[in-house]
């Protein structure tokens, strides 16, 4: 693909080679490459005369629609950036973004609308009509290949979330070699189900839209189940991007026929891949692809790539790989020389993918993105990864951990200040330390230990609403521990290993605890209580106010069905996150199925449930 054009201008091109080919597909509407630019032409045109111009940021708040694909277009041809904000996030959090991103227009719904948003607000549907009027032409080019394309935040060390601005020169870089790499054939398609917000999202929307493919959006409320539904449905797609932890989810919903031929490469990014969660893919669907890419935001979604060959090693963490086009990668010591192979250092990155740098943090671009001292191009830099890497005698790279306090959870990128700062601002706790702890089952959880003010308590629920009212929900944590001081190492920092395990008791709620009132209520209540690792589990407490997550629920999922031996649909566990809304519901849905069976297959379903109800009695006892 040329390099010097535009995101939008390639995705013009490609509507003028296949303007019948499905671009988009949402429940059931489709809209081919025609409609979908022109659609975005109406908007771009829009955009325009309400002042919209080169070097101005448009906010996006929707959710996975087909607006959010207009809009992401509609934006780009109008010749600005955009910037996501997720409604899901707390009005602090989108406040904070609005404000310093200084957007021009906000793009949202009416359903959608909220007043963190600011007072340049377009609705799109009341302004539907307004829009439509516009040319259906493509509008004139202003923009050129080193303006921005989009700002991504991501979680910051000193309490706000950081922008990181990324021009179209190095987003079109990625994407070319991505869609050479991925054969992301036309005609085929590839699902979407992560938010704009996550660079993921780039991978999996914007590739099929350059080659002519159609891009599936999974609805929010459906999440991993609608990714599993998927796959059930027995399309061919051309690659998914996912994150280790939904890897190793699916792999427990489908069955071993239903991994065979759903995907032709599953590229898997945000965290460190462990080689164990392949095993399922490698073993039932030996011809699918799996392709591990390695990126921090700033180098726009992936610069290093490895593909899992039939040989590597079923254990062990897998490489990152190599370099990517017009992408170089170092490893360094403390003062910037190269360290041999074998050698631990930090992971540099440079080329045509390194971002323009920090939105409005000029100290923070200069520490984090260096004058690359080993190019010829002038002006060019490297950006400090922070990571720890080693370069392996075969020439691939190895990624070891980190040097800072930033982590992975679920794919997402948390700087533990943050979490931290947010807690030290409550009026009523003194000291905050935040850590991520691996559990026995390998998963990471977040961990907050306060000191409270001299004299003051300050409850697990109480501490936790006040996150939500600032923190996206990835960054809340699963526990809190209140102590009367923090352990300190010899030279007088908090040591954080010496931090003592959270306790497994339940935490302080607005709901009074009611303990289970019947057999399905014990068995549902037993298993609560072994997935969130706590010694109680009320009959009305809410699975995500006790710590859990969607893919923690997605794990209970699994347990609870084996359990009752009957499936569920793990929407529904999302619908009722209590257990006596979830065990009335079951119950419900029992009574109901019951009514149309036949004397007979009353029989047979008591003769084959008998060793599940067994089971159910026997987790029933523990609680």
């Amino acid at each position: 693909m040329p390099a010097d054009q535009c995101l939008h201008q390639l995705f013009e091109q490609q509507a003028e080679r296949t303007p019948g080919n499905i671009a988009l597909e949402a429940d059931n509407l489709r809209l081919t490459y025609a409609e979908l630019n022109t659609r975005a032409n109406g908007l771009a045109h829009h955009l325009r005369s309400l002042g919209v111009r080169p070097g101005d940021v448009v906010g996006i708040c929707l959710r996975r629609t087909p607006e959010m694909v207009v809009s992401l277009l509609g934006v780009l041809k109008a010749g600005a950036a955009y910037v996501p904000l997720d409604p899901s996030h707390p009005e602090q959090r989108l406040a904070f973004i609005v404000e310093e991103t200084r957007v021009k227009v906000v793009l949202t719904l009416e359903k959608l609308h909220r007043e963190a948003l600011g007072a340049h607000v377009l609705l799109l549907d009341s302004e539907a009509v307004n829009i439509e009027q516009h040319d259906a032409e493509n509008p004139a080019n202003v923009t050129s290949p080193e303006d921005l394309a989009y700002v991504l935040y991501t979680s910051g060390s000193t309490g706000n979330p950081k922008g990181v601005m990324i021009p179209h020169r190095g987003l079109v870089n990625y994407l070319s070699w991505a869609i050479d790499c991925y054969d992301a054939e036309a005609g085929l398609a590839a699902p979407v189900h992560s938010p704009l917000g996550f660079d993921l999202t780039v991978t999996s929307l914007l590739c099929p839209l350059l080659k002519g493919g159609s891009v599936l959006l999974i609805s929010e409320d459906t999440g991993i189940e609608g990714l599993n539904r998927a796959l059930e449905s027995g399309d061919y797609f051309s690659l998914i991007k996912i994150t280790p932890s939904h890897l190793e989810l699916l792999a427990r919903m489908l069955s071993n026929a239903e991994a065979v031929r759903r995907v032709r490469a599953l590229v898997v990014g945000g965290e460190a891949l462990p080689g164990e969660a392949l095993a399922f893919w490698r073993t039932h669907s030996p011809q699918t692809r799996i392709i591990n890419e390695y990126g921090p935001t700033e180098t726009v979604v992936g610069c290093c790539v490895y593909e899992v060959r039939p040989d590597d090693k079923p254990a062990g963490t897998v490489p990152i790989g190599r370099p990517i086009a017009n992408t170089q990668l170092y490893i360094l010591d403390t003062k910037m020389r190269p360290v041999g192979a074998g050698t631990e250092g930090e992971l540099y990155i440079g080329g045509a993918g390194v971002a323009r740098g920090y939105l409005n943090r000029p100290a923070l671009t200069a520490e984090s993105f260096v004058p690359d001292p080993f190019g010829t191009t002038p002006g060019a830099r490297l950006y400090r990864s922070g990571d720890a890497a080693r370069l392996r005698l075969d020439g691939e790279i190895e990624f070891i951990g980190r040097y800072d306090a930033q982590v992975k959870i679920r794919g997402f990128r948390i700087e533990l200040g943050e979490i931290e700062s947010a807690l030290t601002s409550h009026e009523r706790v003194r000291e905050a330390v935040v850590v991520d702890r691996q559990e026995t089952s390998g998963e990471k959880r977040l961990v907050a230990y306060i000191v409270a003010q001299r004299g003051e308590e300050v409850g697990a629920g109480e501490l936790r609403e006040y996150l939500k009212q600032r923190l996206p929900e990835y960054m809340l944590p699963a526990a809190f521990v209140q102590m009367t001081a923090f352990p300190l190492t010899h030279n007088g920092k908090v040591d954080r290993r010496a931090l003592p395990d959270p306790e497994s008791v339940r935490p302080e709620l607005k709901e009074i605890y009611i303990a289970p009132r019947n057999e399905l209520e014990r068995t549902i209540a037993a298993i609560w209580r072994e997935m969130l690792r706590l010694e109680k589990v009320g009959i009305h407490d809410n699975f995500f106010d006790l710590g859990g997550h969607s893919l923690l629920m997605v794990q209970t999922h699994g347990k609870l069905q084996q359990a009752l031996g009957r499936e569920i649909a793990v929407i529904q566990m999302f619908q009722y996150p209590t257990i006596s809304m979830l065990a009335e519901h079951l119950s419900r849905a029992e009574s109901e199925q019951t009514s149309f069976e036949t004397s007979e297959d009353r029989a047979e379903t008591r003769r084959k449930s008998t060793s599940q109800r067994r089971m159910a009695r026997s987790l029933a006892r523990e609680v």
